[in-house]
């Protein structure tokens, strides 16, 4: 397995009982870029990070992370190469910033857990460039949403992973601090070499700050490539079932969805259907 990529499934499938939800998944995630998977939602999209992430168990097929096969690393050395954050992550009430950031060194402490001088400095440098410094001291209650979701970023920062998943990073966060945790996660990328891997509902979000997109569909990879080759009208009329108009957004340059129509079957006479 070619270690340039993060991680690597081959022929993944995953079920939750006896539904299966992914099938015979082939996909590969580059090492040091922002990936981010796309799709309807029910997909399957979170289902493949949880099965990348080890969450869940696949029914078969194989996931290769760093060119390992995933089945064959212990619970500590899969944590020690991957931080994985939820779609909705939960702290204990009444816990400071700092001590909530401190759990990113678990899978590294021996013994009793004591956090070594090593472990406090790692810690300062999670916060330092989360920008959270100043509310170490805070709850995590007490922080905006925004600043609750850098916080768990700054947690996974300090396991000192390669590789970072999270599921839907801006879910119930407004415009600007979804543009606050993911302009976090390019710097991230860009200065410490972090390789990103997202679920992402906003597809113009996506198409700005990844390298790579991976649309899915039901399961199965509809289309893997740059923005460019995955934001195109008949990527997202296969996926999503709309008709997308693109252009191109003047300051990036990346591709934008303006607007679209949803499509309809040629054989539905929606008259008709009223007049019932």
């Amino acid at each position: 397995m070619n270690c340039t990529n993060s991680i690597a499934t081959e022929n993944l499938d995953v079920a939750y009982d006896e539904t299966v939800i992914v099938r015979s998944l082939d996909m590969k995630i580059p090492h040091g870029k922002i990936t981010s998977i796309i799709g309807p939602n029910g997909c399957g999209k979170s289902t493949v990070l949880k099965a990348v992430g080890r969450i869940l168990k696949p029914k078969s097929g194989l996931v290769y992370l760093s060119g390992d096969d995933i089945r064959k690393l212990s619970t500590k050395e899969v944590a020690q190469k991957m931080a994985i954050l939820p779609q909705t992550p939960t702290a204990p009430r009444g816990l400071t910033v700092s001590e909530l950031v401190a759990y990113g060194r678990f899978p590294h402490q021996k013994g009793f857990g004591k956090l070594t001088p090593d472990d406090k400095k790692i810690v300062q440098w999670a916060l330092l460039v989360t920008k959270l410094t100043e509310f170490e001291h805070r709850e995590v209650d007490t922080l905006s949403g925004g600043q609750r979701q850098r916080v768990w970023i700054a947690m996974a920062l300090a396991q000192k992973t390669d590789l970072i998943l999270l599921d839907e990073p801006t879910t119930y966060l407004d415009l600007a601090h979804q543009l606050e945790v993911l302009e976090l996660l390019h710097d991230l990328n860009r200065s410490q070499e972090v390789t990103i891997v997202m679920v992402l509902h906003d597809l113009n979000l996506a198409a700005r700050f990844s390298d790579y997109m991976i649309a899915i569909r039901d399961g199965n990879v509809i289309k893997y490539g740059t923005p460019n080759e995955v934001m195109t009208t008949d990527v997202l009329k296969d996926v999503f079932n709309i008709d997308a108009q693109i252009v191109r957004e003047p300051r990036t340059s990346r591709p934008v969805c303006i607007t679209y129509d949803l499509l309809r079957s040629d054989d539905l006479n929606f008259d008709e259907v009223i007049a019932v």
